[in-house]
């Protein structure tokens, strides 16, 4: 497939689906952002406590901490989904993507320069239809970049502790193409399945890669990466603007 073959939805290989952020959907919240990235929704909200884990006064650590939880909402997908609470337990999915959304957003901050505080993200999805995690990443620093604006704005704290803008986004192959951004067909349909988490220097903090019953090569995983990192500019751009309009 070059990139002037149209996928299912209409897109060329390099492309990403729409985008958009509803900033402020969560007026309780600190920092809130509604991302609606093709037909995925995600509600990204940060609040933040006056206080930080015990582990962390216990080993006299330094600054503050942050933390992500991450849930898909019952009615988010064609069949209902079951609250994690009435399992009694947190899936092992939903638990792995709220460690890589944890360890996403703390790769964008100086933790030293919010001070004894906790930062916690939560990460709701409204509607799945692929790549949620990479989603919730990347509204999770539109909604922290407005909750640190709201720190410096009432002088909580002195200088924004912002180290680098941080987005993620999907890449894959299917039918033998490399294809940026995968829709929920797509990452079925997926021999290969990445998940791609960069700041703004272009630097990686995580990259997750997958052989679906299929193998990659050297090359496809360079096609795989350049993509990614064409996605990641435009989604970086994207959360500036959102950021911006405040």
């Amino acid at each position: 497939m070059s990139d002037s073959t149209l996928r299912a939805d209409g897109r060329a290989a390099s492309q990403l689906r729409p985008l958009r952020f509803q900033n402020h959907i969560a007026p309780h919240a600190a920092g809130s952002t509604l991302i609606e990235w093709g037909a995925t929704r995600v509600i990204c909200g940060v609040t933040i406590e006056e206080t930080v884990p015990r582990w962390m006064k216990e080993q006299k650590v330094e600054g503050g901490w942050i933390t992500a939880e991450y849930s898909m909402l019952p009615y988010s997908t064609l069949t209902r989904k079951a609250r994690d609470i009435s399992k009694g337990r947190l899936d092992g999915r939903s638990s792995e993507i709220q460690r890589l959304i944890g360890r996403s957003i703390r790769a964008a901050i100086d933790l030293e320069k919010i001070g004894a505080r906790t930062i916690c993200v939560d990460c709701d999805v409204l509607q799945a239809d692929g790549g949620t995690r990479t989603a919730a990443i990347t509204g999770a620093f539109v909604a922290l970049s407005l909750a640190v604006n709201k720190l410096l704005g009432e002088k909580k704290i002195a200088a924004s502790p912002i180290l680098s803008p941080v987005a993620a986004v999907s890449v894959g192959i299917v039918n033998g193409a490399a294809l940026l951004d995968l829709c929920y067909t797509e990452d079925v349909a997926a021999a290969v399945d990445m998940n791609l988490v960069m700041n703004a220097r272009g630097e990686f903090i995580e990259l997750q890669g997958t052989g679906e019953e299929a193998t990659f090569t050297d090359a496809q995983l360079v096609d795989l990466l350049a993509l990614g990192r064409t996605g990641i500019k435009e989604l970086l751009s994207a959360q500036q603007a959102a950021i911006a309009q405040g």
